[in-house]
């Protein structure tokens, strides 16, 4: 059981009282405690996700929107993308520390390490995005984001870091090899409502580099831009 004072000090760290502190503990509800914890009086984080990932892209686009006055759709949504990916997310998970936070089943908390363990992250940091929102309202939530994301997006657009290594590694492979590089599903592993790719890039027969992710696409631009650095490629 997840003591209280894991709860007490985020909230002392994110800056949030809440009004409902079960609110706050239902967002580091994973599916598999329930399996153990049947008589557990929460649900999972699954709906809180759904509803802080929808909050997330909104409070990500009002940013957008009324800071750059002159980018086009496709840079804001390129922006937004590399900005509200798991892997941001799970960064930022780490850095407010809710790994201490989460209820878990005995054998994800032993098994679930690496990416496994970054998609239960990136999961919780949106179900705590909508936990906020719920209990505290949008301007909370928005306040939340701009002092622990949106500080990230600058950086992202001036050093070009959204731009799709999927594109960028193709470009390039066409270039040097006259090849048209492809993916195929190497590995494909989780339940349906929470599936994990992995993927290989190739160039011809060759493998080039491997990539993983909740979706196949994903997984395709992590072998990407795995590529991107396996060949040396800027």
């Amino acid at each position: 059981m997840t003591d209280d004072k894991v709860f007490t000090t985020l909230q002392k760290k994110i800056g949030v009282t809440f009004k409902k502190l079960d609110t706050l503990r239902q967002a580091f509800v994973h599916r598999s405690y329930l399996n153990e914890n049947p008589s557990f009086h929460l649900e999972h984080n699954e709906r809180l996700e759904f509803l802080g990932d929808a909050v997330l892209e909104l409070i990500v686009t009002d940013y957008l929107y009324d800071t750059y006055s002159t980018a086009t759709e496709g840079e804001m949504t390129n922006w937004r993308a590399s900005v509200v990916n798991s892997k941001m997310l799970a960064q930022i998970a780490g850095d407010i520390d809710i790994n201490d936070c989460l209820y878990l089943s005995r054998g994800e908390a032993k098994d679930a390490t690496g990416k496994a363990r970054q998609y239960i992250l990136a999961n919780a940091f949106e179900s705590l995005i909508g936990a906020i929102y719920l209990d505290q309202g949008y301007k909370s939530t928005e306040k939340f984001l701009h002092t622990y994301l949106i500080p990230r997006l600058p950086e992202i657009i001036e050093k070009h870091l959204d731009v799709d290594p999927k594109s960028r590694f193709q470009e390039i492979a066409q270039e040097q090899t006259k090849i048209t590089p492809h993916y195929d599903v190497l590995e494909e592993t989780g339940p349906d409502h929470a599936k994990w790719f992995k993927m290989g890039l190739y160039i011809g027969k060759d493998l080039v580099a491997t990539g993983e992710g909740e979706s196949k696409q994903e997984a395709q631009v992590d072998a990407a831009r795995n590529g991107l650095r396996e060949k040396n490629w800027k």
